[in-house]
């Protein structure tokens, strides 16, 4: 019953904060998901519709780098690396959606990361 209240709770949290945020084609949206085991990243254009970048800890590029890690380690080079993809396609400024997770552990991880390399938000 807890893990039922906890997951809409979660949703509710995410839609509250999505009515007032939108990323536009001058200023993606960077989202985080997490599950238990996994952390991913994609950098949106609401206005198209369309996913410019994304990254996550199954990414088979990201493989050697997170192998043997704690999952905060792995959130970080999810971070790094979406920061990274993400100005290959001209993106320097983004608008960050947390998802309706607290901002702590693994997606302040992901976040700090992504801020070092480069990506302003």
């Amino acid at each position: 019953m807890a893990r039922a209240n906890r997951y809409h709770a979660r949703l509710r949290r995410h839609r509250r904060v999505r009515k007032n945020l939108a990323g536009t084609a001058v200023r993606p949206r960077l989202n985080v998901f997490r599950s238990a085991a996994h952390i991913y990243a994609q950098v949106i254009d609401d206005d198209r519709g369309h996913t410019i970048a994304a990254a996550s800890d199954l990414d088979a590029n990201l493989a050697d780098e997170i192998t043997g890690k704690r999952k905060a380690e792995r959130a970080a080079a999810v971070g790094a690396a979406i920061a990274s993809r993400a100005r290959e396609h001209g993106v320097e400024e983004v608008v960050f959606d947390r998802g309706g997770y607290k901002y702590h552990g693994r997606v302040k991880a992901l976040a700090e990361a992504a801020r070092e390399a480069g990506l302003g938000f």
